[in-house]
């Protein structure tokens, strides 16, 4: 039964002792994160609404069970304005429904930041399993796509079948499993010799690896380059090592069942995830010297499976004419067309929803995409310089919040990490048009910012080195 609005987990506590009550608002918050992932990220209008009210209900019984904290304001306030101004901008159209999706956006990270701020140390640690561990249900799901050619969970792109998940887009897929990757990847620093912590990462690792997402692998540098600078780049390293190897494996074996012109080899492709685990599991558990030579080892049969497999094909050139590059003329084409409405209408811009981009293909047919892969400028074109003001404002405060919640743990450098990493890649995706990737910026928020309760103490990282 609950108790006080309160649903009791068992956890091992760090070193051995004592459990972890998750409040119901929590519970609710990571619920919701699932479903929205399931409803193909919620990205349709009733995915949208659905999340919204959902961590609507959260927040209520949040705010009736913990006092509230003004070190969210900042952020508050400029949701707030973001949002009505996208308001009046449609309003001024004639069309103020266009800005719903705006609001419910607004509402689902605000909403998330809310409930996961309101959750002692140690119940944070635990809400952040627990998104980890919906992340690694995710990336399953990347690489059932791949070996087993399910349509769904898939989708073909320049040749490739590139993993989709739930989510059904490769590169919010890929945003979700890079921030997460890293997310777990400081939640194995706190138990360095931890099996489901190394094994959940190496999952993330591979899922991101299905997608094929070129933003999504510079998201997952960046957020690794941050993870360094907050909590030691030695220490980030060694505990990347056996999951990141592991991952390189394994998909060095589902590497021949992505050319959408070659037959699926399952059965290779399962191989290899057991031995990228078999890897991951025994770099884990062994120290000093025999670690060192047992990682050379790794390298040499990463290195080599995938020479193999690649000469062995049509894979490796498959992959460089499809993935191995930066250019892209539909996003190029697109990005040329915004820029053209921008010159047309800088300051309040074309209003919410109202934003489409033709232009003509290197073929010459005439081409219109509804986004431009970049959040930023979509944000300009939409809503003007009036709207990127307070975007810049959104984010400031975002830094401002995460760096007021700094503590030497290393769930608040993950957090931090994982965040940046989700930052970057909205630069090169439609990122902010799927609640699932605002649910998980808005916890992760929540996660990294002031704890409303300072007598709570979070589990000490290793030391800088």
């Amino acid at each position: 039964m609950l108790d006080n609005s309160t649903l009791s987990v068992e956890r091992e506590a760090a070193r051995g002792s004592g459990g972890v009550v998750l409040p119901l608002h929590v519970l609710l918050l990571i619920a919701t994160l699932a479903a929205t992932v399931v409803a193909q990220g919620g990205y349709h209008l009733a995915g949208r609404a659905l999340s919204a009210a959902l961590v609507g209900l959260a927040l209520l019984v949040a705010l009736r069970t913990r006092q509230w904290s003004g070190s969210t304001t900042p952020v508050l306030l400029a949701c707030f304005g973001l949002a009505a101004w996208a308001v009046a901008r449609a309003a001024a159209n004639g069309a103020a429904g266009t800005a719903g999706p705006v609001v419910l956006s607004v509402i689902c990270l605000a909403g998330a930041l809310l409930v996961a701020q309101r959750a002692d140390a140690r119940q944070r640690e635990l809400c952040a399993q627990a998104v980890a561990g919906i992340g690694v249900l995710v990336a399953l799901t990347c690489w059932l796509g791949v070996a087993g050619r399910i349509p769904g969970w898939t989708m073909v792109a320049d040749g490739l079948v590139r993993a989709g998940s739930t989510l059904t887009y490769p590169n919010a897929t890929a945003a979700l499993l890079a921030s997460l990757a890293v997310l777990a990847l400081s939640l194995q620093r706190s138990r360095p010799r931890s099996l489901p912590h190394a094994g959940g990462t190496y999952l993330l690792l591979v899922g991101l690896g299905a997608t094929l997402s070129r933003a999504g692998l510079l998201a997952l540098l960046v957020g690794l380059v941050v993870l360094s600078v907050l909590a030691g780049p030695r220490p980030t390293a060694r505990h990347l090592a056996a999951p990141g190897l592991g991952a390189l494996v394994a998909m060095a074996a589902l590497a021949p069942s992505i050319p959408v012109t070659a037959p699926s080899r399952p059965v290779l492709a399962g191989l290899g995830l057991i031995a990228g685990l078999v890897i991951t599991i025994g770099l884990t558990q062994l120290r000093g010297r025999v670690r060192i030579i047992a990682a050379l080892v790794g390298v040499a049969l990463a290195a080599t499976a995938g020479t193999v497999l690649a000469s062995s094909s049509e894979t490796l050139q498959s992959l460089a004419d499809g993935r191995v590059s930066l250019s892209s003329p539909d996003r190029d084409g697109a990005m040329h067309a915004a820029l053209e409405l921008v010159a047309a209408k800088l300051t309040a811009g074309v209003g919410p929803g109202r934003a489409w981009f033709a232009f003509a293909a290197p073929t010459g047919e005439q081409r219109v995409m509804r986004y431009v892969h970049n959040e930023y400028l979509q944000v300009l074109v939409e809503l003007g310089l009036i709207g990127l003001v307070l975007l810049v404002c959104l984010l400031v405060a975002v830094a401002v919040t995460v760096w007021r919640g700094r503590r030497e743990s290393a769930l608040w450098a993950g957090s931090g990490a994982a965040l940046t990493a989700l930052i970057v890649h909205s630069g090169f995706d439609f990122l902010w048009h799927i609640p699932a990737i605002l649910l998980t910026a808005g916890l992760l928020i929540g996660l990294a910012g002031p704890a409303t309760d300072s007598r709570q103490q979070a589990p000490q990282v290793e030391g800088k080195s």
